[in-house]
C-alpha cells in the first residue's frame, strides 16, 4: 500500500499492495543474516519470468528482496511490480490455479482463484510485541474490521480475534511495520493458500489518521487475505491512473459492471473513508463464501 497525493488535495489516498505470501512462518525456513546478504546475488530465472507473464503481470519489475516478519526476522522473496511478494512455489501454484479457473474479466468485482475453505473460523491476532506492536488506536480499528466480517449473515467464514505475541499458531497476524516503511502510509497483505487465509497483514504510517481510516486499511487487507482482488484492478482509476494490474482475476457474479467508487477494495482511497463495506462488497463476500 503506497501513499498517493493525487486523489484529493485535502486528504491522502492510499493504494493497497497485493502480496502472495505463505500461510504461516513456521512452515518456512527463516533465513540467516548470512543468507540474507546473498539476496542481492539471487537471479530471476527465465522460468519465473515466464510464469509472471502467464499471470498477465509486468515482467519488467521482478526482483529478489527482503520480507519482514512480525518478530523482526527476514527472508528473501520475489517482488513483482515492486509491491507484490511471492515464493517460487507459490507462483507455480497460482499459475496452475489460474489455468483451471477462468472468469469474465471486465470491469466488475474480482477474486483470486485461491479461496479460504468454506465454513472456516479464522484465528486472527493483533500483534502487541516490540517495535511492530499495534497502537491502541490500531487495535480498536482491528476490532472494528473483524466486526465488519463477523456481523454479516450468509457468509460461511468468521474470525476469532485475540491480541498478543504468540502468532505462530494463528491463521492471521496483523502488525505495524512502520519501522521498515518509514516514508509510506497504508498496508499490505496477500492471498489464500491451501484453504487458509494469507497470514501476514502489515499496516504502516497510519499514526496521523483517524480510527475509521485505519479500520478501512485493515478491512481491505483482510479482504485480500481471503481472496479479494482490487475492484478497479483493470485501471486503478481510484488512484488517478490508467494501469492494468494484471494477474489472477475472476469475476464475482452479482456485482455491478463499471467503476464502483465506494467499494472497500478499490486500489486507492482517501483519508475520509468510513471503513465500512458497501452493498456490492457484501454481495461479493456472500458469493465467495
Amino acid at each position: 500500500m503506497l501513499l498517493n497525493s493525487i486523489k484529493k488535495v485535502s486528504g491522502v489516498a492510499l493504494a493497497c499492495s497485493l502480496l502472495f505470501i505463505s500461510c504461516s512462518q513456521d512452515e518456512e525456513e527463516v533465513m540467516t543474516s548470512e543468507t540474507l546478504e546473498e539476496t542481492a546475488d539471487l537471479q530471476v530465472s527465465q522460468e519465473i519470468l515466464n510464469q509472471v507473464e502467464a499471470l498477465g503481470m509486468n515482467t519488467g519489475y521482478v526482483k529478489w528482496d527482503t520480507f519482514h516478519f512480525p518478530d523482526g526476522t527476514t527472508e528473501p522473496r520475489l517482488y513483482l511490480e515492486e509491491d507484490v511478494v511471492i515464493t517460487p512455489d507459490q507462483l507455480s501454484a497460482l499459475v496452475a490455479l489460474n489455468a483451471q479457473e477462468k472468469g469474465d474479466k471486465t470491469s466488475k468485482q474480482y477474486r483470486t482463484s485461491a479461496l479460504v475453505s468454506q465454513g472456516r473460523t479464522i484465528s486472527i491476532i493483533g500483534y502487541t510485541g516490540g517495535q511492530q506492536a499495534l497502537s491502541s488506536k490500531e487495535r480498536t480499528a482491528l476490532q472494528w474490521a473483524v466486526d465488519n466480517y463477523n456481523r454479516l449473515s450468509g457468509v460461511s467464514i468468521s474470525f476469532n480475534l485475540t491480541f498478543g505475541t504468540n502468532y505462530q499458531d494463528k491463521d492471521m497476524v496483523v502488525y505495524n511495520n512502520t519501522i521498515n516503511n518509514p516514508s509510506g502510509a497504508g498496508g499490505s497483505a496477500g492471498f489464500p493458500s491451501g484453504g487458509r487465509p494469507y497470514k501476514f497483514v502489515q499496516i504502516y504510517g497510519l499514526a496521523n489518521y483517524d480510527t475509521n481510516v485505519v479500520e478501512h486499511v485493515i478491512t481491505h487487507e483482510i479482504g485480500h487475505s481471503v481472496g479479494f482482488r482490487h475492484t478497479d484492478w483493470f485501471s486503478r482509476q481510484s488512484c488517478g491512473q490508467n494501469v492494468n494490474e494484471g494477474g489472477d482475476v475472476n469475476y464475482i457474479p452479482g456485482t455491478p459492471s463499471g467503476f464502483d467508487p465506494t467499494s472497500i477494495m478499490l486500489a486507492c482511497f482517501s483519508s475520509s473513508e468510513d471503513g465500512e463495506f458497501n452493498a456490492n462488497d457484501i454481495t461479493a463476500l456472500r458469493n465467495m463464501y
